[in-house]
């Protein structure tokens, strides 16, 4: 029997803040852009330019500290982080390495072997770097300001986790807290929310940690989980054959499925850092923290026991809808209005599910309205339109958020209630399918199935499927 090895991991986490304007300057932060046009002399470091701090990094911040257990620092400042790189225009970074303005907080994850409690070392305020462009063409790196000096908050865990589903489950809390809060949209893809995994493995037993690398560049969950696994054998091979597990900096790569060393790790003293002395430090005052604390949203936590207990749906249910926050939403809203949570809850778990799977697309890209959907609710309801003809109306909602109650007028959708109409179809559908009727009288019950769909074609949907089926017996009895 070999040696058992546990995994150490630790996370920072990159949240890129949804604000308007950059932290230091009024620059656009909006993804996209033709390059460096949301650029201006501060945030492309023109010298003799000045930053202002954004007041509404500060509450995002504070806001996310609060909601992650953190103390705050009422008083906090800026640093500056120097290094030489082309996306960086000062040739420093403005971070908080001394006073961040949260520290020791933690979130709850659930585990197999029940819940645990992650430590978050500290949260701190700092701007983003630019992007470089490797042009394989001209053989030559372009650079990009417009992502330089947009707001981030840094979350530096404790090496607490101890695989790479925990890793998620802490993820996945902080992801949801941070859009339940509107404080980013936390997107892995576009790289508004980046992370960091600091890894080591020891001896089962052993109280010091063995020596850690760090890996870059995970921008799914996936690849979070394929890093980890990859980067934990790699150490235990290396400690098995006798060999040393080197600090540095690895980078991953998602295609390929290994990681490869960038640098050996820097120290704090290799960045230089000092005060940056054209910012002044952030006062946090009692009242402002209160207001900031005054304004923090229902939870998901809070709101899976409040879905339970005031509108009584499964919790499978519940989980998925509180799962994020536009869903959440878009339930409270229009089980408001029409005051059938359980109906709600089954259109936004089906038709809504399946239309995002089909199209690949987030329940965070949603975009129609609860007022239409609870309207074809108690239209479907009413019986003014069949189920059929629901799921038809819904899927125009869906794309253009159309009233519903227009579009069946307009579009003729109306369940057709007018009896003889009914009858005569019916009667139709009887006279030019002898073998169903025969089979039926014969005892096959199920022979009713087929004349049903038949007399709801016939009807374009817009029969009442049980009037169809009692009209049919009644006539063939």
């Amino acid at each position: 029997m070999g040696k058992q090895y546990e995994t150490v991991i630790g996370l920072e986490v990159h949240v890129e803040l949804a604000t308007r304007t950059k932290i230091f300057c009024g620059c656009s932060t909006a993804f996209g852009g033709a390059p460096n046009t949301h650029t201006c002399p501060v945030c492309t470091g023109m010298p003799g330019s000045l930053p202002v701090l954004n007041r509404q990094v500060v509450e995002y911040a504070m806001a996310v500290g609060l909601a992650t257990n953190c103390q705050i620092n009422q008083y906090c400042k800026f640093d500056r982080k120097n290094y030489f790189y082309p996306d960086n225009p000062q040739n420093y970074q403005i971070s908080q390495l001394y006073l961040p303005i949260c520290h020791d907080g933690g979130i709850e994850i659930e585990t197999e072997e029940g819940k645990k409690v992650i430590g978050i070392h500290e949260i701190h305020m700092e701007e983003d770097a630019g992007k470089l462009i490797h042009d394989e063409w001209e053989d030559c790196s372009l650079v990009d300001y417009n992502r330089s000096g947009v707001p981030l908050i840094e979350i530096v865990s404790e090496p607490d986790m101890r695989s790479a589903q925990e890793v998620i489950a802490y993820l996945d809390k902080l992801r949801l807290i941070i859009q339940y809060l509107g404080a980013s949209d936390c997107k892995l893809q576009e790289g508004s929310m980046r992370a960091d995994v600091n890894l080591s493995v020891r001896e089962v037993g052993a109280e010091a940690f063995g020596t850690r690398t760090e890996m870059k560049n995970l921008n799914s969950f996936r690849a979070i989980t394929r890093a980890i696994e990859n980067e934990k054998n790699r150490q235990i091979d290396l400690l098995e054959s006798g060999e040393a597990v080197i600090q540095e900096t690895r980078r991953w790569d998602d295609t390929k499925g290994y990681s490869y060393a960038m640098r050996s790790k820097e120290d704090a003293q290799d960045y230089r850092y000092f005060p940056d002395p054209d910012l002044v430090p952030v006062v946090i005052s009692d009242e402002w923290m209160e207001e900031v604390r005054s304004r923090q949203p229902e939870f998901r936590t809070e709101k899976l026991l409040r879905y339970k207990q005031e509108f009584d749906i499964p919790d499978y249910d519940a989980g998925i809808l509180t799962s994020s926050k536009k869903m959440a939403d878009l339930f409270e809203a229009a089980t408001a209005i029409c005051k059938k949570p359980k109906k709600v809850s089954n259109w936004l778990m089906g038709e809504t599910l399946r239309i995002l799977k089909e199209k690949n697309q987030d329940a965070q890209d949603l975009t129609f309205s609860p007022e239409n959907l609870a309207k074809l609710i108690d239209l479907a309801d009413a019986g003014v339109i069949t189920g059929a003809v629901a799921k038809e109306v819904f899927e125009q909602i869906f794309e253009q958020d159309v009233d519903p109650e227009k579009y069946v007028d307009e579009k003729g959708l109306k369940t057709v209630n007018d009896e003889g109409a009914l009858r005569k179809t019916v009667e139709e559908v009887i006279a030019s399918n002898p073998q169903s009727v025969a089979d039926y009288k014969g005892g096959k019950e199920k022979a009713i199935g087929f004349l049903v769909g038949q007399t709801m074609k016939k009807m374009k949907g817009k029969a009442d499927p049980a009037s169809v089926n009692k009209l049919l017996k009644e006539l063939l009895s």
